[in-house]
């Protein structure tokens, strides 16, 4: 959960669910072949953004507060198919 806290800052239910690419990731750093192979947080947590596997949330960027709901066309939920590997959730 640390290296997950560290990846995502502040990291929720929302973050593994939208994210599971950087999940997947995180646990393959740390588990290879059912044994724990990395335990060193900085590495696991260097590897996994080295590799590109984490998402990126955007910055709100000054356009005023809330919004953004999945109604909304800026829900930030990519414009692939599901399981295509392109959702990010953008909210909180």
């Amino acid at each position: 959960m640390q290296a997950l806290d560290q990846l995502f800052e502040n990291v929720c239910e929302l973050d593994l669910i939208f994210n599971f690419e950087t999940l997947h990731a995180t646990l393959e750093e740390m588990i290879t072949g059912g044994c724990v192979v990395e335990t060193d947080l900085a590495r696991i947590v260097k590897a996994v953004r080295d590799s590109g596997k984490v998402a990126k949330r955007p910055k709100a960027g000054g356009k005023g507060g809330g919004g953004g709901g999945m109604g909304s066309g800026s829900s930030g939920l990519g414009r692939g198919g599901f399981m295509s590997g392109d959702l990010v959730w953008t909210g909180r």
